[in-house]
Parts: structure tokens; C-alpha cells; sequence
């Protein structure tokens, strides 16, 4: 029997319709929370999204959000939510994507997760990442999380559980954070809605460095209206109607930020429906690339090498210990800190380049790929070279990381499906403070044309 025959009752229904029917009185927490904790029983078998699953625990805590005297002021009032593995959740270990580099059972959630449980959210669970948040893809010795829409690719990472768990209805919406494309590259994958906001709007507090200013936490949605009331959660903010914006000047560029790496054909046509969506709706699409200097991708990698350095001390873990790929990545990164490769002066310099880009161009936001390539396959990469991963991973998704290294606001929105029948989507990027634009105009996307919210055999839209 396919999954979707066996559907509960709210599996599949948006974070909104979940909190406004929690809100009424027309279900409860519980009951919700016991839907999604069977159907993460039976489909998690086949996707592996989840580390640990809370189920007494969610419970509990959804009869507590029942038995709250002031619901209507809870905007995600019964909603359950995964939490991504590196960020401490109160009685779970931070497991950082392996035992290797597990840490001790948290005493206090993190901020991130506080504002959601305050929000009225039921923590269901930890979702799967890779070994310290390093790599596209997501698996290790454990298991291999699958992309539901096609179980034998990836689901993309760091995020990828999450990514999988949303695509999958396992959870209406998923916490996710994002170092070099690691909300955005699992968003295109899955074919979801994926927010990474600038830099500075929603606390960090991640690792050891937050990855030298580069990570942000952000949210995993089926729908713009979904990501934008996590996002308000996560700010600290009172959620807001998005409101369409008035005619906007959008860049639209094709150009790699690293040399060599081709855009497919389905990449390439997604960026032009995108092109066309934003013309219907009434903006200008106008063709201008931003200069990536070839110190980006240098300085970037070496930021990208020295996280792996700083998280593996901070950790406290034997080199030794972590897998292959891991550990000469973060030899790697003693090297160019060694080296000095890794400045805050440079990370500042691409950011004021970036800002200018917008300013001096008279531009609103900017349009580009969401990926490269379609998603490479699920397994084996926890036990592959160095080498292998890192090729991999660039080649088919380039395109995020600029925007962390700026601090700048991005959001991935699908547009379509690709030939071998994966979702595709397109990245919007925008200056300092526009992540309500962001997704505003990616709303504009999903009115002109929807997408379908789950995988195939899995939950449909309500």
C-alpha cells in the first residue's frame, strides 16, 4: 500500500493550517503530533531523515501546548518541527553528523529552539546531517538519508534530513542552517522552499565559529506562507502578510561563481521560467552578473577547510577518529589557518562588493541557479576520498556559498521539474534586510505557478 493511502489525518496540512486549527479547537496538538510521530514510523524507514525521534517526549509536550491558556498568541501552536543535529536540543546529544563528533546531552535548548517551543512548536526529533556539516550529500555509517523524490539521490546536505523529512511530510516545516548553501542546496534537491537569512537577523551561536560568520539558521518549507512564519519565529518577530511588491529591477545571471563548472540544461531553463515568472508578475528582468573575483573561490574554500579545523578542536575529537574526507579536510584547514588564508578582511571586501553590486546597478534582487547538475546519488560518499567529495560537491552545486561569505540574504523556490523527474528551483538573492522581499516575490512564484508540496507517495497538499 503506497504511503499516501495510509495518510493520518494531518499529515501533509501546512504549519498554517496546523496552528489555526490548534488555535480553534477543531484538533489538538496531540492528536497532530501523533499523526506525524506514525507516518515518521513507517516512511523514515525508507529515508532515513531522522537521528533521534522524541515520541513520549513529543507527546508530552503536545498535551502541554493543549493544555495552554493562551493559544491564539502561539503562531506555530502544535506544529511539529524538526531541529537539524548540530544544534543543541535540551536532553539530546548534539550529534553533529556522526558519533565521532557527538557531544554531551544539552542542558538548555538553543535560542533558535527555545523561540520555537515558545511559539507553540513540538520538537519531534533531530534530523541527519554530515560529519560536521561539511558535505552536499548526507550520510554516514549509520545510514544514508534519501531524497524522497527519488530515493536513490541525495536529499543534498548539510541539511539533507531536513530537507527529506519536509518533502516527505514527515514535518510541515524544518529547522535547518546554512554555511555554504546548506538550507539552499537540500531546498533545490527536495524540491522546497528554503530561507537562509542575512547575517545578524537570527542568532547564531553555532560551533565553535559560527563558521567564521558564514552560518545562519533558517527554515525548510512546502510553501512561501510556511517558510515566511518560520523565518518571523526564528527572528523573533510578529509574523507579517507578505505583500506583493511593487515593480522590482531583478538581475538575472547564468555565470558560475567557479570557473569551469557548466549549468545544465535544466538549470538553465529553470532560471529563464523564473525569468518569465518575475516578467509576469510585473518586474523587471534585466541580464547582469556579479564579478566573482578568483579570490573568492580560493578564500572560500580555505573558510570552508579552516570551519572543519575549528569544529573538529572545538569538539575535542581525535583527527584520527573522523572519516577520511573529514579528516583531511580539516588538516587541510590547519594549513590556511596556518597560512593566514583565512582573513575577515576578505570576507568584508566581497561583502561591500556585493552590496555595491545592487546599489550601483540600481537593482532590487538578484535571480540565479539554484544548482549546477542534477543531485548526485545517496550513497557511499561517507566512505569515498577527499577528493571525490569535493569535486562533487562543487560541481553540482556552486551557486550558495558567495552569499554566505557576503551575508546576504538568499531563498531557493521551485519552478519546476527536471527531466529524470526531480524538483528544480531557482536562487533569489538580495541586499542587507530583504528577506521579506525574498519572499515576497518568490510568493508571486507560487500564486503564478504552484508546485507540488510532497514527493511522489507521500502526503498531498490538504
Amino acid at each position: 500500500m503506497a504511503v499516501q493511502e495510509m495518510m493520518p489525518t494531518w499529515v501533509g496540512a501546512t504549519a498554517k493550517q496546523v496552528a489555526r486549527a490548534v488555535r480553534r479547537g477543531d484538533t489538538s496538538a496531540t492528536q497532530v503530533v501523533a499523526d506525524h510521530l506514525e507516518h515518521i514510523a513507517r516512511a523514515d524507514r525508507d529515508l532515513s531523515a531522522f537521528r533521534v525521534v522524541r515520541g513520549g517526549e513529543a507527546i508530552v509536550e503536545a498535551e502541554k501546548v493543549d493544555e495552554q491558556d493562551d493559544l491564539a498568541n502561539l503562531p506555530l501552536a502544535g506544529v511539529p518541527v524538526a531541529v537539524k543535529e548540530n544544534t543543541p536540543v535540551a536532553g539530546l546529544p548534539t550529534w553533529n553528523g556522526s558519533a565521532v563528533v557527538r557531544t554531551a546531552v544539552a542542558e538548555e535548548d538553543h535560542e533558535v529552539v527555545r523561540r520555537l517551543r515558545g511559539a507553540g512548536a513540538v520538537i519531534v526529533g533531530v534530523t541527519r546531517m554530515p560529519e560536521l556539516g561539511l558535505w552536499g550529500t548526507t550520510d554516514d555509517e549509520s545510514a544514508t538519508t534519501r531524497n524522497p523524490w527519488h530515493r536513490d539521490r541525495t536529499p543534498g546536505g548539510s541539511s539533507g534530513g531536513a530537507a527529506a523529512a519536509v518533502a516527505a511530510g514527515l514535518v510541515p516545516i524544518a529547522h535547518g542552517n546554512d554555511g555554504l548553501g546548506s538550507i539552499r542546496i537540500p531546498a533545490a534537491c527536495c524540491g522546497l522552499v528554503g530561507l537562509k537569512p542575512g547575517r545578524g537577523v537570527v542568532p547564531c551561536q553555532l560551533g565553535a565559529t559560527d563558521w567564521f560568520g558564514l552560518a545562519e539558521h533558517g527554515i525548510l518549507a512546502t510553501t512561501v506562507a510556511d517558510a515566511a512564519l518560520g523565518f518571523a519565529v526564528l527572528a523573533g518577530r510578529r509574523p507579517d502578510k507578505l505583500v506583493p511588491p511593487n515593480r522590482l529591477r531583478i538581475a538575472v545571471s547564468l555565470r558560475s561563481p567557479v570557473r569551469g563548472v557548466r549549468l545544465d540544461d535544466a538549470n538553465r531553463d529553470a532560471v529563464a521560467t523564473g525569468s518569465r515568472l518575475l516578467a509576469a508578475a510585473g518586474h523587471d528582468a534585466i541580464a547582469a552578473d556579479p564579478v566573482y573575483p578568483t579570490s573568492l573561490g580560493l578564500r572560500g574554500v580555505a573558510t570552508w577547510l579552516a570551519a572543519a579545523a575549528a569544529e573538529a578542536r572545538a569538539a575535542g575529537v581525535d583527527r584520527a577518529t573522523l572519516q577520511p574526507r573529514t579528516r583531511r579536510h580539516a588538516v587541510l584547514g590547519g594549513v590556511a589557518e596556518r597560512r593566514g588564508l583565512v582573513r575577515e578582511s576578505d570576507r568584508a571586501a566581497w561583502r561591500e562588493r556585493s552590496v555595491a553590486f545592487f546599489a550601483d546597478n540600481d537593482l532590487d534582487l538578484l535571480l540565479t541557479p539554484a544548482l549546477a547538475a542534477t543531485p548526485p546519488g545517496a550513497d557511499g560518499w561517507s566512505r569515498r576520498s577527499w577528493r571525490a567529495n569535493m569535486s562533487v560537491n562543487i560541481r553540482y552545486a556552486p551557486y550558495a556559498a558567495p552569499w554566505n561569505v557576503a551575508g546576504l540574504p538568499a531563498i531557493v523556490v521551485p519552478v519546476g521539474r527536471r527531466p529524470d523527474g526531480l524538483p528544480v528551483g531557482v536562487q533569489l538573492v538580495g541586499p542587507p534586510g530583504s528577506e521579506l522581499r525574498l519572499l515576497a516575490v518568490a510568493g508571486q512564484f507560487e500564486l503564478a505557478q504552484p508546485w507540488q508540496r510532497h514527493a511522489p507517495e507521500y502526503p498531498v497538499a490538504r
